[in-house]
């Protein structure tokens, strides 16, 4: 069933905007789509956020590698560079500052109605896109392979024979990380 899903592109796409709108909803329902909310974590008043991405990572962490094992997806890693990865957050944290949200949560915002959202999130959103495709082909010669350090992951760094080995310990201390921080109150 799933080799054929592969090539059913408009299966595809409903179940990636349904996917799409259930994030929204979960991120909605865990109230990270509230500028307050988003403004306290980065005042360290309120962590939140913090817990949401930790608990997304552990989860995403620990399912990629449940389907992969059983051969359901395969993964296909890319290279990273210096290159690729200090513009983009630099970028990214200049447009979280101005506008209080990150890409997902202005989406879910604007799914609100948070005007703010709606027009700095969504305009942002399309005309850093539009930049990016324009200068892409620039970038990809000049910038982005500069610093190679190739498609190693986390597990490819310590060469475990399972690679179990390596996200069970890490979806341990990430669970206990967050347990910690309910206790003390975060």
């Amino acid at each position: 069933m799933l080799k054929t899903l592969h090539n059913q592109t408009r299966i595809q796409y409903f179940i990636g905007l349904a996917i799409g709108f259930l994030f929204g909803f979960l991120l909605q329902k865990g109230g990270v789509c509230y500028y307050d909310i988003i403004m306290q974590q980065l005042l360290l008043q309120d962590f939140t956020v913090v817990k949401i991405i930790l608990t997304a990572i552990v989860t995403g962490m620990v399912g990629i590698y449940a389907m992969r094992d059983p051969g359901w997806i395969n993964l296909h890693k890319k290279s990273g560079s210096l290159g690729a990865t200090i513009p983009g957050p630099l970028i990214f944290g200049v447009g979280f500052a101005i506008l209080g949200y990150c890409p997902g949560t202005s989406m879910g915002a604007a799914g609100h109605g948070a005007l703010d959202a709606i027009i700095g999130g969504i305009i942002g959103i399309m005309a850093g896109a539009g930049l990016y495709a324009a200068v892409y082909p620039q970038l990809k010669k000049t910038i982005l392979p500069f610093g190679s350090f190739g498609d190693k992951t986390l597990i490819d760094l310590f060469q475990p024979r399972n690679p179990w080995f390596v996200i069970i310990p890490v979806a341990v201390f990430i669970t206990g990380f967050l347990a910690v921080m309910e206790i003390v109150g975060l």
